[in-house]
């Protein structure tokens, strides 16, 4: 596979990570990777924040990595992955990067550090520590109402000057400052939305493409509206979004990735709906509410 920067675009897929019993459920794994390569997904982010990646211990880290590669070159389809990491303590953090280095990946989705709120001097002087060191390139995650922290669009775009910082996942939860960044970044500096109810709004305005976890569901149509707008088809790609507008709004009515995995248990892609602590599985009203949705979407498709 040629660089990262080359497929940072399209429909990435945060995928979720399932358990049973309190352990990696490899075999729901092996079967959620399957559906996904054989959907229009352009990527893979593993052990993020939709993937519970705060909660797996680095054996089930390098598993998931595993399985999920396993798995594509079984379906001869080779799909990009970027591993999610986060951390507030740069030195750990290299060696993070030096325990994952010849893991079957493509690259890496870096996290703010968290909680200590770090100057814009101090996450430029992360990130290129991290960047300098890291075997596979990074594409950094600006989340600022996770971290405490927002990267200004002035150091990402020192940032992007880096040879190894190919791109962004933008949580910035401000329009103005994502447009002002699509405006002024270098070209081959890719700059993806993480939010999922604003995905047509960031791609229109000229997003590479989007981390979406509402794309479990209705795959083939979160894709239809970056295919359509690439062709110019405005009005299609807006009918398209009609389609599943209200889906990225379901799907974050209690807390990620509780209400997605849900889904997944009743479609039976995977063998339980279960999280781990502090997540929490979702309330009987929401599911109620999934389940009425679940079968409205399937009487459509009948």
């Amino acid at each position: 596979m040629t660089g990262l920067q080359d497929h940072l675009h399209g429909l990435w897929l945060p995928l979720v990570t399932p358990f049973r019993d309190g352990a990696l459920d490899e075999r729901s794994l092996r079967r959620l990777t399957r559906h996904y390569c054989g959907q229009a997904v352009d990527g893979f982010i593993l052990g993020a924040t939709s993937g519970e990646g705060m909660t797996l211990r680095e054996a089930e880290l390098e598993r998931l990595a595993a399985i999920v590669r396993d798995e594509m070159a079984g379906d001869r389809r080779s799909i990009p992955i970027c591993l999610g990491l986060s951390g507030a303590d740069t030195s750990r953090m290299k060696e993070r990067l030096d325990e994952t280095a010849d893991w079957p990946i493509d690259g890496y989705l870096i996290a703010s550090p968290y909680y200590v709120r770090p100057s814009q001097r101090g996450l430029l002087a992360h990130f290129e520590a991290l960047a300098d060191h890291a075997a596979w390139p990074i594409a950094l995650y600006n989340i600022p109402y996770r971290t405490s922290v927002n990267i200004t669009n002035q150091t990402l775009l020192r940032l992007a000057e880096h040879r190894n910082i190919v791109g962004l996942k933008d949580c910035g939860a401000s329009r103005e400052q994502s447009i002002a960044l699509l405006r002024d970044r270098p070209k081959s500096f890719r700059v993806l939305t993480g939010e999922d109810v604003n995905y047509h709004e960031a791609l229109s305005d000229g997003a590479d493409g989007g981390v979406v976890l509402s794309a479990h569901v209705e795959t083939a149509t979160f894709a239809a509206v970056y295919a359509e707008l690439r062709r110019g088809n405005h009005d299609a790609a807006q009918a398209h979004w009609h389609e599943v507008a209200e889906l990225t709004r379901l799907l974050f009515a209690e807390p990620s990735p509780a209400p997605a995995k849900y889904w997944l248990w009743r479609a039976g892609l995977i063998d339980s709906p279960e999280v781990r602590l502090p997540m929490v599985e979702v309330g009987s009203e929401l599911a109620a509410t999934l389940d009425r949705e679940i079968e409205r979407r399937m009487q459509v498709a009948a």
